[in-house]
């Protein structure tokens, strides 16, 4: 609820910690500077209290510098990240992973296509089933198809094996065209 009126819960990763501590260190100072003109003999106290300023901004400024390396993010997080979405998907023939990258985001259709292992024809629908399966290491080489109509860019490799021969893509997932893609 309160995300959606703009109120970030996580306050500490933005710049407000560090105002903070900027004012408290401009007050601390305005106070020592009355302290020495006024003589009210608190010097030990407000030093002390400018020590620990000075050690938590230092533990702040380390505190946001690990936090740019250890930062980790989901497969969903990271597919947003990418220019439309990498996806894997398993053939129902022949079990082989292939994966097929998107180049725009919002793909609502589904693809008709040959399987990059076995070659059989089937779909893959919009939201398919999460692969539980590990994804093999080897890689095949990549097939790039080409929607005239949309401009639509797909990649496709099969994972664990070498790539069909004649791998097609007969459907456009974005705008939907039923004609086969351009391999380029």
């Amino acid at each position: 609820m309160l995300k959606e009126r703009g109120f970030n819960m996580r306050w500490i990763d933005t710049k407000q910690p560090f105002n903070l501590l900027f004012l408290l260190g401009i007050f601390l100072f305005i106070v020592i500077i009355f302290d020495i003109l006024l003589g009210y003999e608190w010097m030990i106290i407000l030093l002390a209290l400018f020590i620990i300023l000075i050690v938590l901004t230092v533990l702040l400024i380390i505190r946001n510098y690990q936090k740019q390396f250890t930062e980790t993010y989901s497969i969903e997080e990271f597919e947003k990240r990418l220019k439309g979405g990498l996806y894997h998907y398993k053939c129902q023939v022949c079990d082989g992973i292939f994966a097929v990258k998107k180049s725009k985001g919002n793909n609502k259709k589904i693809i008709k296509m040959t399987c990059p292992d076995c070659g059989a024809i089937g779909y893959v629908p919009s939201k398919p089933d999460k692969i539980k399966a590990e994804v093999p290491e080897k890689k095949s080489i990549k097939a790039n198809f080409k929607c005239d109509n949309c401009g639509e860019v797909l990649t496709i490799w099969a994972e664990g094996t070498d790539l069909y021969k004649n791998v097609s893509v007969y459907c456009c997932p974005f705008c939907g065209t039923q004609r086969t893609l351009n391999r380029f």
